[in-house]
């Protein structure tokens, strides 16, 4: 379980430089929003949008994940046949970060219906003149239509529990935080660092690597 999160956080921090272009200027449009007060108001306000964005991705890794539970019981599928599905989905976000492959981009087609019914709710909170507004608001970002998170929530309901698929949902949100937490010339570097060819393929070799032995554990169990 541990790796699990390792590899979800791991995801998530590379995997952000496709939020800032998905979110980047949501965040920027925010922050015009917010009203002309104090650095410390307005970031609480941005640390508690990520924490309502962070809790719809909890509410919905503990979901599928209760899902993939239901699943295996119901229909007598084998937790084993669904780490074998975690293992493929591995491989996939790997050539993902490595920009080897971009098929992730096409989930998000799915989720622009979905995201058509949450977005005018998103917009009668604005404007976010309160603490409980940048919560309410980062609910209904989290919604936000994103390949990288549908492929996580794959993953998610994959894991058959609903601790696990919550908690591997929340590392991954955890690991977008940085790109989008920080701003100016931090975020340049971070940015540079990520999309350094020998970052990116020695993070997609790791998830590559622990897709591949997910895959060969499931396959020796089915086996054997």
């Amino acid at each position: 379980m541990i790796a699990d999160l390792l590899a979800a956080l791991l995801i998530g921090f590379l995997g952000s430089s496709h939020c800032i272009v998905m979110c980047g200027g949501i965040v920027a449009a925010l922050q015009l929003a917010l009203p002309a007060r104090r650095f410390s108001w307005k970031l609480a306000m941005q640390l508690l949008l990520s924490l309502g964005r962070l809790t719809t991705y909890a509410l919905l890794g503990g979901l599928v994940g209760y899902f993939g539970m239901q699943a295996m019981s119901l229909a007598g599928i084998s937790l084993i046949w669904l780490r074998l599905i975690a293992g493929f989905l591995l491989l996939l976000m790997a050539l993902y970060i490595a920009r080897l492959w971009f098929g992730l981009a096409l989930l998000e087609r799915g989720g622009q219906v979905l995201w058509a019914l949450i977005q005018p709710v998103s917009k009668r909170i604005m404007p976010l003149d309160s603490l409980p507004k940048a919560y309410l608001y980062g609910l209904c970002w989290g919604w936000l239509p994103c390949g990288l998170v549908y492929s996580t929530l794959g993953w998610s309901l994959a894991s058959g529990s609903v601790s696990q698929g919550a908690l591997i949902m929340l590392f991954f949100g955890l690991g977008t935080l940085p790109a989008l937490l920080t701003f100016g010339s931090l975020a340049s570097n971070l940015s540079k660092f990520k999309n350094r060819p020998l970052v990116r393929y020695s993070a997609a070799a790791i998830l590559a690597t622990y897709g591949i032995y997910t895959i060969y554990l499931a396959l020796k169990r089915l086996v054997f």
